[in-house]
């Protein structure tokens, strides 16, 4: 082949690879004939499909709590996640999640939980080998703890969000191609008036439920949090693909509580009503100090502080544009999610409000809470 030939070839191929994406992205999608019961009661079900992939979500929240301990909060949902991740069950996974300044990843197995910074060089293992909330029930996961970077995979974000959707509030979207696959299109339209969320839609794959790609919607119309797959292989990974050994020259950590929230429900003293704002408390959750309240994608949160958490809360919540202080405390909103912090009361502690609700609906839950007590010796 003359030179001016091979050069032509390798052209060819280059702008082959080149076009691939844009070519993916084109191809006709297939319109699947599942109905909109079905694809829910197999999303539901899709936490055993094994896969590997790589994803991306992109958070529209940008919130108050840029340090401390809930700074994971704001670091999640106020940007973007890129995401590696292989599973090969609900209590056999490895996320990886990758920033501009390094990684960290997350393995879980059926004892516990890894957790990897390659920046600090740490390893820190979290056995569920505790007690939790107020049954004492051993070897238990944490019923309530702050967000990780795994809660934004499509597949779980997918699957928590629908875990408890009526069929009736669901319908058929048009399909999309996702990762390369066709995946089926799933609306759910939240009903209740005091929600700030409108409606959440959801790709899955037909054939086994996987969600693919989920997009949350504000009551506003905006794009809450939105999250795909860009690369997806189905099959179950290795067991070597979600083992974890830390290296011999990492600082190795352990520890009974994957991070403040989880430990704050164990030790916390207070105690939160069956009910607030109209709303039952969830007894099917084995909670402790911390109160959740509503269903499915409806839900507010109720974390007491002591006296030194809530101080961190303050200072944030005051500068924050919009935020309003009155006898109830501080409260502010960021698109769907309001957030409220109540009157300090003995010592200083006080109850932290969470919700995918309206700011009057938190008013008036906070003004129905109990006396916050803090933990230890607060």
């Amino acid at each position: 082949m003359r030179r001016r030939g091979r050069w032509a070839v390798v052209a060819a191929i280059t702008a082959a690879l080149v076009a691939m994406p844009l070519v993916l992205r084109a191809w006709p999608v297939g319109a699947s004939r599942i109905g909109a019961r079905q694809l829910l009661a197999r999303i539901v079900a899709s936490g055993s499909v094994g896969y590997a992939g790589y994803a991306q979500s992109q958070g529209g929240l940008t919130l108050p709590v840029a340090a401390g301990d809930f700074s994971v909060i704001d670091d999640l949902f106020g940007g973007t996640s890129r995401l590696r991740v292989w599973w090969r069950s609900p209590h056999d996974w490895r996320v990886d999640s990758v920033g501009l300044t390094g990684e960290s990843d997350t393995h879980e197995d059926a004892a516990g939980v890894w957790t990897w910074d390659y920046e600090s060089n740490t390893a820190r293992r979290t056995d569920y080998t505790g007690s939790s909330g107020i049954t004492g029930t051993p070897n238990a996961r944490p019923p309530v703890r702050l967000p990780r970077s795994d809660d934004l995979l499509p597949a779980s974000l997918g699957r928590r969000l629908l875990s408890e959707a009526d069929p009736g509030r669901t319908q058929r979207i048009p399909d999309a191609r996702v990762a390369g696959y066709d995946a089926a299109g799933l609306r759910l339209h939240l009903d209740d008036a005091r929600s700030t969320i409108d409606h959440i839609d959801v790709w899955a794959l037909p054939s086994n439920g996987l969600p693919v790609r989920v997009v949350v919607y504000g009551d506003d119309g905006s794009q809450v949090v939105s999250t795909s797959y860009l690369d997806l292989s189905l099959g179950r990974p290795s067991a070597g693909a979600t083992a974890f050994r830390p290296a011999p020259a990492a600082k190795v950590e352990s520890g009974e509580f994957t991070d403040i929230v989880a430990a704050i429900d164990r030790f916390g003293r207070s105690t939160p009503p069956p009910s607030v704002a109209g709303m039952a408390r969830r007894r099917d959750i084995d909670l402790g100090a911390v109160g959740v309240y509503g269903r499915g994608v409806d839900l507010l949160v109720a974390v007491p502080l002591s006296a030194h958490l809530a101080g961190e809360f303050v200072p944030q919540l005051r500068k924050t544009p919009g935020s309003v202080e009155d006898d109830n405390g501080i409260a502010i909103g960021v698109g769907p999610l309001n957030l409220q912090l109540s009157h300090p009361y003995g010592f200083g502690a006080r109850w932290l409000l969470v919700g995918t609700l309206t700011a009057a609906t938190l008013a008036a839950a906070v003004a129905e809470l109990p006396e916050a007590r803090g933990f230890g010796f607060d």
